[in-house]
């Protein structure tokens, strides 16, 4: 946050969320942060807010928002739009299916004792958002956290390539080489989109996670949000090198859509695709279709999460 609080804000009737600097012109309806991001959601998606708190819930610009301290921890009595660990864990002691996913930001001062208590209870994974988290992976303050993530056995799901969908605050942590460290030190890591996502002007990371997946044993990288028009093209250099191959993992992105390739798939088998009403479905259709083997499917939970454990 740069020595400033931040203010994670949602606007449910325009269908837009931001960030943005806490500043003392906020209450006039205009940012004084040169640095906020504004994000317009697709038209086929809704954003809710749900006020769990029993205070008055935080605003920002008169609207429902999450106030984060200038070290990067929640403002909790004034924030009621969070998902906490807590929370999740009380999920996953409720739904045998729900597997705990902590998100723990690593210049938190209590960033070891967290991933502790989150791994004592039951987590099997610490997930970041870097570009958006401001998280540099390579920075020396996340090295405790590694070592504790070491220990207990979690793997860290760490957003890779550029971000579309969320506000990109920190563009210069987007590359799967920042990460390099958590790897050094017996992390097991996936690099979420396997650094996949160009766009005009801005490149591609995925070769750069080719051959770090091809130099690190502990380094994977999911599929999630590849069956998106940007990312179309990178199926076909991930899935011809065998060694890479082996290290893909599923994973959906939803709720961002999926949709098939024509020039892939046909036109005849891409209608039928699109005809799949459950995004998650049509996304495993997909990659099905693409010719993603039984292996693959079963990566995440039998290959990945037994090595974060210690296991061969």
């Amino acid at each position: 946050s740069e020595g400033v609080p931040m203010m994670f804000w949602v606007d449910e009737k325009a269908g837009s969320y931001g960030v943005a600097a806490e500043t003392s012109t906020q209450s006039s309806g205009a940012s004084g942060d040169p640095k906020a991001e504004t994000v317009a959601l697709d038209a086929t998606l809704v954003i809710a807010v749900v006020n769990t708190g029993t205070g008055v819930q935080t605003q920002y610009n008169h609207l429902p928002a999450i106030r984060f301290q200038a070290d990067g921890t929640v403002d909790e009595p004034a924030t009621h739009l969070y998902v906490s660990n807590d929370y999740v864990m009380s999920l996953t002691a409720r739904h045998s299916r729900v597997l705990f996913g902590a998100s723990i930001h690593p210049y938190r001062r209590d960033a070891v004792a967290e991933v502790e208590r989150c791994a004592r209870a039951g987590a099997v994974l610490c997930k970041w958002l870097p570009i958006t988290q401001r998280i540099d992976p390579a920075d020396p303050r996340c090295i405790p956290m590694y070592e504790a993530l070491a220990h207990f056995g979690l793997p860290l799901l760490s957003h890779t390539g550029w971000e579309q969908a969320l506000p990109r605050l920190d563009p210069t942590v987007a590359a799967p080489s920042r990460l390099v460290p958590a790897l050094e030190r017996g992390v097991t890591v996936i690099a979420a989109h396997s650094g996949t996502g160009a766009v005009p002007g801005e490149g591609s990371y995925r070769d750069q996670f080719m051959r770090l997946a091809r130099e690190h044993e502990r380094l994977y990288g999911d599929t999630a949000g590849m069956s998106l028009p940007n990312r179309w093209g990178d199926y076909e250099a991930l899935l011809a090198d065998d060694t890479v191959r082996g290290k893909l993992v599923h994973g959906s992105d939803w709720p961002i859509p999926a949709f098939p390739r024509p020039a892939r798939h046909g036109w005849r088998a891409t209608l039928a695709l699109v005809a799949e009403p459950n995004q998650l479905r049509r996304d495993i259709l997909i990659k099905r279709a693409l010719g993603f083997d039984d292996a693959y499917w079963r990566r995440a939970g039998q290959d990945v999460l037994r090595m974060a454990k210690g296991g061969q």
